[in-house]
């Protein structure tokens, strides 16, 4: 799952943090309240409806895009020797390769996978499927050879597009193991007993050496599929006539808290109207630059980034393949980069950089943080030192297209601050009792429920008993989405994240956020990053353990650590366990794994 930033931080940190907010606003400038509708004194909320709904393709939303602004800047690849495309240019590609990919036999509905790190043709196949009814399926690069198979096999991959490698990933040494056919079969004609659905395996080696994929009889070259004249009808024309904004684009693929993978099928209508909002509440325009250090096969990529930026004729900017802080810093000065999306694991690694301060980050106005909460002292640094005071926190998950509240510009100070900020418009919350689904009054903690355009048009792919588990209809047919997460609503509609159900740590009767405990230790001065799980106690169920990774030159112990808590939390809360490592289980967005640092403290301290 997609999922948020918030804060629970002492006064302290929070008064620091609302001078630099303060400070960094333009002077003269109106604190606009953004108007939305409450039931009574129960914890619900409408966003507004004043601006309607795109009710249109990303096709065709693209020609227009491409019509206003075709000379301006689309896409710039700086580990493709400096590639820079215009939207005509961009335009011009997206079309011949989608005409390839229909000329292959790739038709409306078939599913082609993206199982690549951050390219150009990733984000051209992005756009050329949806010009042919073709749904993209974004496969995490990380994948092992089982969760490929479980991915593939799942929602009936027809066609695979991917690169030879990827840092220790052999991709075309995964395929061939689970399709040893394509050894000898001839392109675009794969009969495999493992993967019955797969007939197609597009290599992108444009950028990269061939020599050892000789052997591989079945491979059709990404280069290779590109059709630039038309003879007669143009197919991606005539196709996109046929298109509805409710046909599935995209499938996204989450674990939530199970393990187990499911497919959340989204729509054109779903994503280009979440990210068109996002767009508007960055207050992108034509003349912003994005850097893109995230991966495309998220949501925060593919959704927030390149289509956000697409909604506004503003270009994106990939620095390199997967997340590389220098890469990163160098992009956004020379491309004088307006935004930067990122979670915070990227901004402490940006911030921490020995070369840091050798960078003019000075062109940094806005952007995205999301995924996991940041702590308040980053957030300060992100703002004062990066430049960034118009970032903003959303909120969401992968089954929402993926947001539902984030923050503005316009907020007042201490919103910006404490919450994830205010519902989207067009779409609705509440926060219920977690067993009896009843909406709970105002300023209460309960989960939280989403509806409206965001929640995923066709549901978990091929798995009606899990979507039924997720989602519900109430006595109005409005349909909901359970998030699983702890939230609280007050009287103005501003959303507060307390952390997620499952995750909340109950210690002899007592519930604790490790969101709180893990805000307060970040202020120690020896400490780099935190994440606090529970871990089993045969006394009191669960205690409190800190995974901790120490600031350079920094010694600091347990003792340290509990004596610096003391008197400022409750006792309860402070952990009885804390495990120095150098570094976290991280997925590839950068989310910190906490069920694998569950598991293994267990296992260091003998559970």
């Amino acid at each position: 799952m997609f999922r948020h930033l918030t804060f629970c931080q002492t006064s302290t940190a929070k008064s620091r943090l609302l001078h630099i907010l303060r400070t960094s606003l333009k002077p003269n400038r109106p604190l606009v309240v953004s108007p939305f509708r409450s039931q009574s004194s129960l914890s619900y909320v409408e966003g507004t409806r004043d601006k309607p709904l795109l009710e249109t393709t990303i096709g065709n939303y693209l020609d227009d895009i491409i019509s206003k602004y075709g000379d301006r800047q689309a896409v710039v690849v700086k580990h493709e020797n400096n590639l820079h495309w215009n939207y005509r240019q961009f335009g011009e590609q997206i079309d011949a390769l989608a005409r390839g990919l229909h000329s292959s036999g790739l038709r409306r509905g078939d599913r082609l996978g993206v199982f690549m790190p951050n390219n150009s043709a990733w984000i051209t196949l992005q756009y050329a499927t949806s010009r042919i009814g073709v749904i993209l399926v974004t496969i995490n690069p990380a994948y092992r050879v089982h969760e490929l198979e479980q991915a593939l096999t799942l929602v009936g991959v027809k066609s695979l597009a991917l690169t030879p490698r990827f840092k220790s990933s052999h991709y075309i040494k995964m395929i061939q193991e689970l399709a040893p056919e394509l050894n000898f079969c001839e392109p675009n004609s794969l009969v495999s007993e493992k993967l019955p659905d797969l007939k197609q395996i597009i290599v992108v080696d444009t950028h990269r050496p061939t020599e050892n994929l000789e052997g591989v009889k079945g491979l059709m070259r990404f280069h290779e599929m590109f059709q630039y004249d038309v003879w007669g009808n143009d197919p991606v024309k005539e196709i996109g006539k046929t298109l509805s904004n409710n046909d599935i684009i995209n499938i996204q693929f989450t674990s939530g808290t199970t393990g187990a993978p499911k497919g959340a099928s989204l729509s054109h209508r779903n994503i280009l109207n979440n990210a068109e909002a996002v767009a508007e509440n960055m207050n992108f325009t034509p003349n912003d630059v994005l850097c893109v250090p995230v991966p495309l096969y998220h949501c925060f990529g593919a959704v927030l980034a390149n289509l956000a930026a697409l909604t506004k004729g503003s270009s994106v900017v990939y620095p390199s393949e997967g997340f590389e802080v220098e890469a990163t810093l160098r992009a956004i000065e020379e491309e004088k980069c307006t935004g930067l999306h990122g979670v915070p694991t990227m901004f402490i690694e940006e911030l921490n950089h020995p070369n840091f301060r050798s960078f003019n980050l000075a062109s940094l106005r806005t952007g995205i943080a999301a995924g996991s909460p940041m702590p308040i002292e980053v957030m300060k640094d992100v703002i004062e030192k990066m430049n960034l005071s118009e970032i903003t926190i959303a909120y969401g998950m992968t089954e929402t297209s993926p947001i539902s509240f984030q923050t503005q510009k316009t907020d007042p100070l201490h919103k910006r601050v404490e919450t994830v900020g205010r519902i989207l418009p067009h779409v609705r919350a509440k926060v219920v009792d977690p067993q009896t689904h009843e909406i709970l009054p105002l300023n209460t903690a309960g989960e939280l429920c989403t509806s409206g355009y965001v929640v995923m048009e066709g549901g978990y792919w091929n798995n009606v008993e899990k979507t039924r588990e997720t989602m519900s209809t109430d006595e109005k047919g409005i349909k909901w989405m359970h998030t699983g997460d702890t939230a609280i609503i007050d009287e103005e509609g501003y959303c507060t994240i307390v952390g997620r159900i499952k995750d909340q740590i109950n210690r002899g009767g007592e519930k604790i956020a490790p969101l709180e405990v893990e805000n307060l230790i970040f202020e120690h001065p020896g400490v780099s990053n935190i994440s606090v799980v529970g871990v089993p106690d045969p006394v009191l169920g669960e205690r409190i353990c800190a995974w901790i990774i120490r600031k350079q030159d920094s010694a600091v112990t347990q003792e340290d650590i509990q004596q610096f808590c003391k008197g400022k939390i409750a006792h309860y809360k402070i952990p009885s366990d804390v495990i120095f490592v150098d570094e976290f289980p991280k997925t590839v967005t950068g989310k910190i794994k906490k069920n694998v640092i569950r598991e293994k403290s267990k296992e260091i301290l003998g559970l």
